[in-house]
């Protein structure tokens, strides 16, 4: 099946209590469809799933797949360093009725090449969905390097990348490729990849839309938003971009510790890139 081109990867809104607050998600989930998103990637890196209990975590994917925009992807993110709560997860997200799961390397115990292989051949077998392996090994220490990814494409279900690497962006045969980084968006679909799962849709998904739709101009649109992608690192994603949506009125609240919010040096740097980019 195709999960889109455009994927964004959205942010877990709370309210002034730092409770989940659904209503906002699901009216930013509309809002990303409506400018340009093909799907989401529900509680990921950029949803702070390290700080969502398991029912937040579950909740909010049944939410995304009961309210879901007519035609719009729901990937859940269900990774673990624990391979049995990965397995416990994913098929809870399946019956829940994600279209996809996406499944991080796993972090801190740092297991050898055998034991990947491993950990996401079980993946694949409870998930009886396609797989998106998520290769970030500046967040993992640990890389998933593209033999490796050779060799995983070869177990069943396992269909896809998302490469945060921008220095491995690679057509895998038997894998399809989905950009991990906002600024290597253009060059995975310069490669023929499938398209991305991005940070920067929120902001600017029309103009990510055009990046897939008009390769003519791909890379124009790509240099016109770099000040953007760079805004967005400018601290530890998800900061930026939820401080971006709510300078631009979409309420998404803050975060949760051990992140903080954006100070205001961070603050004047992703004001004037939304500026820059005619946004603000």
């Amino acid at each position: 099946m195709s999960l889109g081109s455009v994927i964004t990867a959205i942010v877990t809104p709370f309210d002034e209590q730092q409770r989940v607050d659904e209503e906002a998600f699901m009216t930013l989930f509309r809002y990303l469809v409506d400018h340009g998103s093909d799907g989401v990637v529900v509680c990921g890196t950029t949803g702070e799933a390290p700080t969502l209990t398991a029912e937040e975590h579950l909740r909010l994917i049944e939410l995304a797949c009961a309210e879901r925009p007519a035609g719009a992807t729901v990937i859940a993110s269900t990774g673990s360093n624990d391979t049995a709560h990965a397995c416990a997860m994913t098929e809870r997200a399946v019956q829940l009725g994600a279209d996809a799961v996406l499944s991080v390397t796993p972090y801190y115990n740092r297991p050898n090449r055998r034991g990947l292989v491993r950990h996401f051949t079980e993946i694949a077998r409870a998930a009886q969905k396609p797989v998106v392996l998520y290769n970030v090994p500046s967040r993992i220490g640990l890389a998933l390097d593209n033999d490796l990814l050779a060799e995983l494409a070869q177990v069943e279900h396992i269909d896809y990348v998302k490469q945060a690497d921008n220095a491995a962006l690679a057509q895998i045969d038997g894998l399809g490729l989905y950009a991990g980084n906002d600024d290597g968006f253009a060059q995975a679909l310069d490669l023929g990849g499938c398209g991305g799962i991005l940070v920067a849709s929120h902001l600017v998904g029309e103009r990510m839309r055009r990046m897939v739709d008009e390769p003519e101009r791909r890379a124009e649109i790509d240099a016109e938003l770099k000040p953007l992608f760079s805004a967005l690192s400018v601290t530890t994603n998800p900061i930026p971009v939820k401080a971006a949506l709510n300078l631009l009125g979409h309420r998404v609240g803050g975060v949760r510790l051990p992140l903080v919010e954006a100070d205001d040096s961070e603050l004047a740097v992703i004001r004037n890139a939304l500026t820059e980019v005619g946004l603000l």
